[in-house]
């Protein structure tokens, strides 16, 4: 009885999983298929999902209207910083806070989820005029201190839970063993949280690479705008889109994330089965 009633149940969350799968790749899809349709099919009142006379046009306008490839530059470099940062921050604070317990600890997640509760408009003046003082405005390096303050209490709240997952006999038992603290984190402990790690840098890597509200505040010169600030170029003065190259342009700037993502999953994957064999 419980074999037929665990079938249709089981059919359910396919049939759920795959329309949960469909609404999230609609948006993508469409992006895609629009990047490749020449100018007649994008005004046409009947639209379709693959383009009858497929172009590379959408491409080539977008790079010549907008410096795609110099912005993509700046994205790149201020994402990387900022989760590296971040990360090298966040690592060695989630693991006092896991493991030790008292108010501090309790203060610090408290503030972990209280700052998340902030919108951007709260802190943006009190924010630019802290980066007034610095002379930090219109800088790449001022933006992604922006950024590692921003993502820092996710990406601790992410860690604490990773570090909590270590079981803390394995550090006692390397104790035992004789290894002294500095080896029993980078021998023992660092390896089990290497998942944790990668998922948080990858996290802080695309929270940085698609933010746009604070690069569009900070970032005044347009040698120094990021790519999802350029995006914005496409759209004309009365907000006309260009409908084609801006499409073209935000697929381009969807393709380091999944990329990322694609190359770092199978090793987020493998870096937990490992770490359950060693538990």
């Amino acid at each position: 009885m419980s074999l037929r009633t665990s079938r249709p149940a089981r059919a359910g969350q396919y049939l759920a999983l795959l329309c949960y799968l469909v609404f999230l790749a609609f948006p993508f899809l469409w992006l895609i298929s629009t990047a490749f349709k020449p100018a007649p099919e994008l005004g046409s009142l009947h639209p379709t999902w693959i383009p009858d006379s497929p172009t590379l046009e959408n491409f080539r306008q977008a790079f010549d209207e907008q410096p795609l490839l110099r912005a993509a530059g700046n994205s790149l470099t201020v994402a990387l910083s900022a989760a590296l940062i971040a990360v090298v921050i966040a690592t060695p604070m989630a693991y006092v806070m896991a493991r030790q317990r008292g108010r501090l600890a309790t203060a610090a997640t408290g503030w972990v989820v209280v700052s998340q509760a902030f919108p951007f408009v709260l802190v943006i003046i009190p924010l630019f005029l802290v980066l007034k003082n610095l002379h930090l405005i219109n800088s790449l390096f001022g933006l992604i201190m922006v950024y590692v303050v921003w993502s820092l209490p996710f990406a601790l709240w992410m860690l604490v839970g990773y570090v909590r997952a270590v079981p803390a006999e394995l550090e006692e038992a390397a104790a035992v063993d004789g290894a002294g603290r500095l080896r029993t984190l980078v021998s023992v402990t660092a390896p089990l949280l290497a998942p944790g790690i990668v998922a948080t840098a990858m996290f802080a890597f695309v929270t940085a690479w698609n933010e746009f509200f604070f690069a569009l505040v900070l970032l005044k010169s347009p040698e120094k705008q990021t790519l999802p600030v350029i995006l914005t170029h496409f759209l004309g003065a009365e907000g006309v889109a260009d409908l084609g190259p801006l499409a073209a342009a935000a697929f381009l700037a969807t393709i380091p994330s999944l990329a990322i993502f694609a190359i770092i999953q199978r090793r987020i994957t493998g870096g937990m089965l490992a770490g359950a064999v060693k538990t």
